[in-house]
């Protein structure tokens, strides 16, 4: 990398805005897409559990139901997020979601389950960069002094997808007006996602996005227009003087640049983060319905107790807010990832529904802390014009183990029991807090493009 002089960048530009109306928008936008994306991975464990009575599926079916999206996922995460470094932020963000309801409302269609399986899929292309692309959106528009906080009420509205998922299902499970209980849930997910799409339309482009593709003109016209209406709505004459920041010239694209000698450290980190965090975070979600049935709850009481036990996703996630900002992020994820390991042992060897409900509520209280970090930091420690790639292909990892995730879970459950998973999820955990504490750098409180580079 060739170290060009220091000069003003929209990077430096945005950091110096006052938080404004636009930045309240993309919260409320972007947690909605969320909320959807969300919604459907923990409906995957919902699916999972209904679909075995439903078909009398074995465990590889079963299995196959749970992870079908997952697999989708992954592609989409890799193909979408390298894509949206070269077409842009906002217009991935439209085909996305688009994708997604269209083959979600054919999953619920489906004539038969190798149907549902392929659409479920298809679905999953569709929302694996959903959330990828809201870090590094959300990390590309929003100040440094405020990214962490914003980007966690982001995530705070988008995690209540996953109690409404679990609420859903205890209510429409037993359904049948017209269609089977299940089908509702799709089409409700489908329809849901539409409507945000609509909503997506006003939202801009990335002006960082812009700058990278050597659009500067662009840049500076969009970001002149953000500036002018910063300070209308606070009656300003004049904003902070922005500050000088060193830009590297890219000399290679970013596929390699990731694995270069400036970033390979933290890619090689961010990667087996990434293979290990399912375990810990969306393995207990997708399967706790599945676990709570494997302890001999009927489907109805498993289904009520997986509601209450996700409102502790959105609670956690609240809770996290004023947190993420006061402490090292790297610092959160180690130290969250500890009370998950913990958490999730007491809720494999729990019998009684009060310690079960309890463990369980708490685990993904933690959970949100852990994921909350996470998603800053992923998206702070690469520079904007790569930042697209790296976190997706890293993400993208996540959602391949989340797909191979219960044909191991799921056989070792019924051969073995939940104490046997959740210990072998707490030494998973131990790892994924060593590769952070000795690979990952530090971030909090620093310019976005300074952590990157």
């Amino acid at each position: 990398m060739a170290i060009q002089s220091k000069q003003v960048t929209v990077a430096a530009r945005v950091d110096r805005l006052p938080l404004f109306s636009l930045h309240r928008k993309l919260v409320i936008v972007l947690g909605l897409g969320a909320f959807f994306d969300l919604f459907d991975v923990f409906l995957s464990g919902l699916l999972g559990t209904v679909l075995t009575k439903t078909y009398h599926l074995n465990s590889f079916e079963t299995a196959l139901v749970v992870g079908s999206g997952f697999i989708g996922m992954f592609v989409g995460a890799i193909v979408l997020g390298i894509i949206s470094d070269a077409i842009g932020r906002r217009t991935m963000y439209m085909i996305d979601l688009l994708i997604y309801s269209v083959f979600s409302l054919a999953a619920a269609f489906a004539p038969g389950f190798l149907w549902i399986i392929i659409f479920r899929a298809l679905a999953g292309l569709g929302l694996g960069a959903t959330l990828p692309l809201t870090d590094v959106y959300m990390g590309e528009m929003i100040p440094n002094f405020a990214r962490g906080r914003y980007t966690a009420w982001c995530y705070t509205l988008g995690f209540l997808g996953i109690p409404a998922a679990g609420f859903a299902g205890t209510f429409l499970a037993s359904t049948n007006f017209i269609l089977p209980g299940w089908r509702w849930l799709l089409i409700l997910g489908a329809l849901g996602a539409i409507i945000v799409w609509f909503v997506r339309r006003g939202l801009p482009e990335s002006p960082r996005w812009f700058e990278t593709r050597n659009r500067q003109q662009e840049a500076d016209a969009l970001m002149s227009s953000i500036e002018k209406e910063a300070m209308s709505e606070h009656k300003l004459t004049e904003l902070p003087q922005p500050q000088d920041v060193v830009v590297e010239a890219r000399t290679s694209a970013p596929l390699s640049e990731m694995f270069s000698h400036t970033y390979a450290k933290r890619t090689t980190m961010l990667w087996i983060f990434q293979i290990l965090q399912t375990v810990g975070y969306y393995g207990f979600g997708s399967l706790a319905p599945i676990v709570l049935t494997a302890k001999g709850f009927n489907i109805f009481s498993t289904l009520g107790y997986t509601a209450i036990i996700y409102l502790g996703y959105p609670l956690g996630s609240l809770i996290s807010i004023p947190v993420v900002e006061r402490f090292e992020r790297k610092w959160l994820i180690v130290g969250s990832a500890i009370a998950m390991a913990l958490l999730g042992l007491c809720f494999g060897f729990a019998n009684s529904v009060p310690i079960i409900i309890a463990s369980g509520f708490l685990l993904t209280v933690m959970s949100n802390f852990f994921s909350n970090a996470f998603h800053i930091y992923q998206a702070e420690i690469f520079p904007t014009r790569m930042r697209g790639s790296a976190v997706s292909i890293a993400y993208s990892l996540s959602r391949l183990t989340s797909a191979l995730l219960p044909f191991v879970a799921i056989p070792m459950l019924h051969a073995s029991g939940p104490v046997a998973v959740f210990t072998a999820a707490a030494i998973i955990l131990a790892v994924l807090c060593l590769d952070v504490a000795v690979l990952g750098p530090r971030s909090t409180g620093q310019s976005l493009e300074v952590i990157a580079q």
